[in-house]
This record gives C-alpha cells, sequence and structure tokens, in this order.
C-alpha cells in the first residue's frame, strides 16, 4: 500500500547513514518523494565522490514514485540548503514529512504523521508534528498518544500554511514584547533561559542554522507542537554531524519504538509544563557543558 503523504528526503554527503534512512522510506512506497542535496563544499575535496556516491540513492527508487529533485551544484551550507530546500517542498505539495539523511524512523512514524496532519490541517494552531520524545521510557504512554510540547526536527512534518510564517531572518527578535510572548510561550523560564543565545545568535549570524528560526516563527505565531507519547525517529548521526559531535550524549542513543494505533488524542491542547521540566532535567542532570549546548544538541540534526 503506497502512502500519500509527501516525503521530503534532505541530503549531503553521508551515502552510509542516507541509504539507512532511504530503506525506511522505501519500505512505506511514499507516492510523492522529494529529494534535495546540498552541493560539495569546495574546500573538501573527498565531498565531490561522497556527494555523488550518496545521490545515486535516487536511482533506486523502484516503486510507483513520483520523484522530484533539488541538486546544488554548490554548496549552500546548513542554514540555506535546509531551509530553500523546505521551501522548495511547499512550492509544491501543501503538507508534507521532511527527513534528513541522519534520522532513521520506526515505521510507525509515518501513520502518525499522516493522521495528525489530517486531523489538524486546518488549524493554524498546530504548527508541527515532531517524531522525537526525548524521555527513555515515553511519556503518559498508556493515556494518550502525544502531547504538546516544543517538537523537534529529528523527522517532522508539518503544513505549507505554517512553513509561509518562517522567518529566517527573525526580524522581531529585538523587541522586548516578542521576547516576552516567547517566553510565555515556551512554558518555562529554565528553557527561555536556554534558547536565549541560540535565539540572539541564529539572529546575529553568528550560528549558522535554520531551525532555531523555525521554532522561533512557531513560537511568535503562537504556535503549537506536537510531541508523541514514544520516540519514533533515532538520531544515528552521533559523533559525524555538524552539531551533534559527540556520541555520548545523553540524546544520542535514545531507543526507537512503535507507537499503538488507533492514535488516543490528548483531550485539550496545552504546552505539557510537566514533560518539558521533565526532559529539561534530564539533559541538565546528564550534560556538564552549558544549557546552551544541552538545547543546540537538542534541536539540531546534523
Amino acid at each position: 500500500m503506497e502512502y500519500s503523504v509527501p516525503v521530503l528526503f534532505l541530503i549531503f554527503n553521508r551515502p552510509a547513514f542516507t541509504e539507512m534512512v532511504f530503506e525506511a522510506i522505501a519500505e512505506i512506497k511514499p507516492k510523492y518523494l522529494y529529494i534535495a542535496a546540498d552541493g560539495p563544499r569546495p574546500d573538501k575535496p573527498d565531498d565531490i565522490e561522497l556527494c555523488t556516491k550518496t545521490r545515486s540513492v535516487i536511482e533506486r527508487v523502484n516503486w510507483d514514485c513520483e520523484v522530484k529533485t533539488l541538486l546544488r551544484d554548490k554548496n549552500r551550507g546548513c542554514k540555506s540548503a535546509v531551509s530553500e530546500a523546505i521551501t522548495w517542498f511547499f512550492e509544491n505539495v501543501s503538507e508534507g514529512v521532511i527527513l534528513e539523511d541522519d534520522c532513521l524512523p520506526d515505521k510507525t512514524f509515518f501513520p502518525f504523521c499522516e493522521e495528525l496532519l489530517a486531523k489538524y490541517r486546518f488549524d493554524d494552531q498546530v504548527m508541527s508534528v515532531s517524531g522525537s520524545n526525548l524521555l527513555t521510557g515515553g511519556w503518559k504512554k498508556d493515556i494518550q498518544s502525544y502531547h504538546w510540547g516544543h517538537g523537534g526536527i529529528w523527522g517532522w512534518a508539518t503544513w505549507k500554511r505554517a512553513w509561509d510564517l518562517y522567518d529566517i531572518e527573525m526580524q522581531h527578535w529585538p523587541g522586548q514584547q516578542t521576547k516576552n510572548k516567547i517566553k510565555a510561550q515556551l512554558g518555562t523560564a529554565d528553557w527561555y533561559n536556554g534558547y536565549y543565545g541560540m535565539f540572539e545568535s541564529s539572529f546575529n549570524k553568528s550560528l549558522n542554522t535554520w531551525d532555531i528560526q523555525w521554532f522561533y516563527s512557531i513560537l511568535i505565531n503562537g504556535g503549537m507542537a506536537i510531541n508523541p507519547c514514544v520516540n519514533l525517529v533515532k538520531n544515528i548521526g552521533y559523533g559525524n554531524g555538524t552539531h551533534t559531535h559527540s556520541a555520548d550524549d545523553v540524546i544520542a542513543n535514545l531507543p526507537v519504538s512503535a507507537i499503538s494505533f488507533p492514535l488516543i488524542h490528548p483531550p485539550k491542547m496545552l504546552l505539557d509544563i510537566d514533560y518539558l521540566k521533565q526532559v529539561y532535567a534530564h539533559l541538565n542532570k546528564k550534560y556538564s557543558s552549558s544549557i546552551m549546548s544541552r538545547a543546540l544538541k537538542l534541536f539540531k540534526i546534523k
């Protein structure tokens, strides 16, 4: 049975990881597959061969599938390559699933996204469906299938209507009114203090990323993000990525579980403060680095 939700697969220069994630995508046989690849870095000669080998995954699509590609000749870097690829994706589709080359999903991740994309399709407050749950034992899995948290981008889904609000320049960040709104949306002072430095760095362009701007865009628009009751996506890139440096991080080896169907929807659309506090305490106990560094590791894919 084919998967009707469009899938965007973001790749670069890691053929082994790309093959693993491609196999997971191939299992569900998406009807529409978009593949975006950044180009080789000019100062890394090995990138030419690695990028070529990575892109060969396109040749392995052997099911009935409409494939569209965005293959860069030159390197755009993390910030531009990813954000531009997602914009390209939503120039063609109204909703979809997004996976990077180091985000290995459980098979149930796909129907989870499919059902929630349909359920909240016309609810402007809901802006992201994440596959991530950062608590090893899951959260409230006996009473509901997901909760309202901060989302995450290790395998996620969204709608064109939400991505259209993406502000890569974070133009309103300097205003105190904006900061107050973001603090309220984050739910806890700990998380606000943790993210503050990243918002600053993303705004002043000293941090080459795209996802902090996406998180900012959700918050300033009063948006909500979904987290599943169990972790549905494993980041396999730790120790071999731009921002995921250490394979010893507490979230580097999070187990992946299948989610049960039919989904049990939470009774209210309220930020789950208890979950956020538990996650913060879990990470704070394990890491010896700064809060900013911990949060960087939490929301980086590469």
